[in-house]
């Protein structure tokens, strides 16, 4: 039994369109802008976040894979040019052997707090500036729904 294709409607491939330009342009911008001011990507950036709101500012590999999204593979190549850069130290986890784990060091903190305000005034001016207030809380509950959508979480 063949499965019919459920084809998007004109509004429907408008909306699609539209969400893949704004979330594209939206992202590379960004990139470019900490590219430029903090000589980073935005994956790496995202790094030093999640392990600076980490307790002890350490995480396991696999769960800040997770935690940006990224494969292990992908993460273990970020982590060793942050290591090179002396923002990143991992250790063996003392629990599993097997395990690593990504510590941000003094110095990666400090080139987060560096980069932080550029970085926070690029998503306010490329995005918040943008909408509504009644458009944010839009956008949040859109997000919300996808994201639980599509992570179960």
């Amino acid at each position: 039994m063949a499965v019919m294709t459920r084809w998007l409607d004109p509004d429907e491939q408008r909306t699609w369109r539209a969400f893949l330009t704004a979330s594209r342009a939206l992202m590379d911008t960004l990139d470019r802008e900490l590219q430029r001011d903090a000589g980073m990507p935005h994956a790496y950036y995202e790094i030093l976040v999640r392990l600076s709101e980490a307790p002890d500012r350490r995480l396991r590999m696999s769960e800040l894979a997770e935690a940006t999204g990224s494969s292990r593979s992908r993460l273990s190549h970020a982590v060793a040019r942050l290591e090179a850069a002396g923002w990143v130290r991992r250790e063996e986890c003392a629990t599993d052997r097997r395990g690593q784990v990504a510590l941000l060091t003094d110095a990666g903190f400090a080139t987060l707090a560096a980069a932080a305000p550029g970085h926070v005034e690029g998503v306010r001016r490329h995005l918040f500036d943008a909408l509504s207030p009644a458009q944010v809380d839009q956008l949040r509950r859109i997000s919300e729904t996808l994201a639980e959508h599509l992570t179960g979480s």
